[in-house]
């Protein structure tokens, strides 16, 4: 396909947006909620900051240092951050903050690192060691927040401290795989409760009911961005997040839809009713073979597998319509509880159920980082 209608959808969703009113942050537009600093804009504030560093364009880091600068005030507070509420979400924009710090030299995205980091010093933790996702889902892991946290913390401490809590880091990506992969079905539950209280977690395992596709992918991009950011000395470390990232992807593989080559909603249920072929987390799954075919973490081959994911939603899901590109297959949003929101306990009724959207950042995101190693091939 003629990949350059892609750079013009991404030209698209920048123009489109204001850092008050970013066109991809559906969730939030939806809901009426005030501009706060939150993930789902640090996904493109990092795909975004990865097209710069391929191409040189500088309206990319123009664009992202005016969105940023929106929301980091002069002394390093956040708009909208609270860090009591200890949500593993809020640390994944703050990846950005040090290419930014980098690129401009304000102060005040270097106080905001500090302060983003202090959440990690205080993060409540499961009888594991692993991080709990938020102050208000006690002991419980979810896939999703290994990205969210355990990326930025991995560029702390290899930027700022040395490597010195690189093992603690480590045994986190081991702690879910011990207790969330599944070896026969080669798969990653997507949430685990450590003291196997909440409503949709199994009593005798702690693990929820199924495999939820973007979650899945979330741990995968995890695995092979923590690992870009690692220094090739530390061996025992490194070897370590590669021989859980290669069984992850080996086991993905087979999940891959023959005829669309995509994946499902709820992966292992491809052709149940109500199921269907979702862009954001086969998005992600493409990024994480392409980038670790790149890197060596995986066998080349992976590369071609990437790419036909890659193709495989671009096919299915980027259209135009009046003229305008648009990225459909995203489901909005999922999780687990909490106890007063019964409705997410992790069924494969619940996931198929959300709604599916247009351009939310967490597709259009993936999609784009995705897109950043097809342009290295």
């Amino acid at each position: 396909m003629d990949y350059s209608v892609i750079d013009k959808y991404i030209d698209r969703l920048i123009e489109d947006t204001t850092p008050d009113r970013p066109i991809w942050n559906i969730e939030n537009i939806k809901q009426g909620k005030k501009p706060a600093w939150n993930y789902i804009d640090g996904c493109m504030m990092n795909s975004l900051y990865t097209i710069y560093k391929l191409t040189g364009i500088k309206k990319y880091i123009d664009f992202i240092d005016t969105f940023v600068d929106y929301y980091v005030f002069e002394d390093g507070t956040i708009r909208g951050y609270d860090v009591e509420a200890y949500n593993i979400d809020n640390l994944n924009e703050g990846r950005i903050l040090f290419d930014l710090y980098r690129e401009t030299g304000k102060e005040k995205y270097q106080k905001a690192i500090e302060l983003l980091h202090t959440q990690i010093l205080g993060q409540p933790r499961t009888g594991t060691g692993n991080f709990w996702h938020k102050k208000i889902y006690p002991n419980q892991v979810w896939l999703d927040g290994l990205y969210m946290g355990q990326v930025f913390y991995t560029r702390y401490e290899v930027e700022r401290n040395n490597c010195k809590n690189l093992t603690d880091i480590a045994n986190q990506f081991q702690g879910v795989y011990d207790n969330m992969f599944d070896k026969e079905k080669k798969l990653y539950y997507h949430g685990w409760d450590w003291s196997r209280t909440a409503f949709w977690a199994d009593k005798n395992t702690g693990l929820s009911k199924n495999f939820w596709l973007r979650a899945e992918g979330w741990y995968t991009v995890a695995l092979v961005d923590a690992l870009s950011y690692i220094p090739d000395g530390q061996v025992e470390i490194k070897d370590k997040l590669k021989a859980i990232f290669k069984a992850t992807i080996e086991g993905l593989e087979q999940y891959i839809d023959p005829k669309e080559d995509m994946f499902y909603q709820v992966i292992d249920r491809g052709g149940s009713e109500g199921n269907y072929l979702e862009t954001s987390g086969s998005a992600m799954i493409s990024y994480a073979m392409l980038k670790g075919a790149r890197l060596g973490y995986v066998d080349k081959r992976f590369a071609a597998v990437g790419k036909r994911v890659f193709d495989g939603i671009c096919k299915k899901y980027l259209s135009a319509t009046d003229g305008k590109l648009n990225l459909g297959g995203i489901c909005l949003v999922a999780g687990l509880g909490p106890e007063s929101n019964r409705r997410r306990d992790g069924s494969y009724e619940y996931y198929i159920s959300e709604p599916v959207v247009e351009n939310d950042a967490k597709g259009t995101g993936p999609f784009v980082m995705a897109y950043t190693e097809l342009k290295q091939l």
